[in-house]
Formats: C-alpha cells, structure tokens, sequence
C-alpha cells in the first residue's frame, strides 16, 4: 500500500467532524466515522484510480481525486502523487465544495 500523507487542511476537516461527531451522537458515533475514515483511506491507498475525477473536472485542477466515505457525508479529496496519496481535504458532502476547494485559506 502506499504511504497517505494528510495535509493541514485534511486534518482540520477531519478534527472538526470527530468533535462534531462526538458532540452530537457520543464516543461510539465518533468512532464510527473515525473507523469509516480509516477504511476509505486504506482503499484509496490501494487502488488510488478508484476515486472520481468530477472536481478535477468541474474546477480544473489537474489529478483530484475525490472517494465518499460510506454510511457517512464527508468526501475525501486527493491526489495520487509518486510519493503516495495527497489527502487536500476531507468534507461534508452538504458543504459547497468548489468554494471551499477554490480557496486554500478556507
């Protein structure tokens, strides 16, 4: 499998909905999701190609990648480097992604 490397953003996104999760549903919701994140990086980290290429397409960037996670609404966004697997970001699917994707300071 290759190595997945999480940017500062992903792991942003990824602490936000832990402590959403947590807040909202309790330990076992968050550790639902947290497990579901894990299972969706390791299949990105095996067949990286699985990913859709709708974002890419929709906003011009070249090589994003984009895996939802089942039974949750986050998507995870990346790209599939020669060092291994970029994860940009990881969101609601609710949220409005090409905004969110077009500004990096967000």
């Amino acid at each position: 499998m290759r190595p997945i490397f999480l940017r500062q953003s992903a792991e942003a996104d990824i602490e936000m909905a832990l402590i959403y999760y947590q807040v909202e549903g309790g330990i076992d919701l968050m550790c639902r999701f947290r497990e579901a994140l894990g299972d969706a990086e390791a299949l990105v980290r095996r067949y990286p190609a699985l990913g859709a290429t709708r974002y890419s397409q929709q906003l011009n960037i070249t090589g994003l990648r984009t895996w939802t996670l089942p039974r949750f609404p986050y998507s995870i966004f990346y790209f599939d480097t020669t060092d291994g697997i970029d994860v940009w970001r990881v969101l609601h699917t609710a949220s409005d992604i090409p905004a969110w994707l077009r500004d990096p300071a967000s």
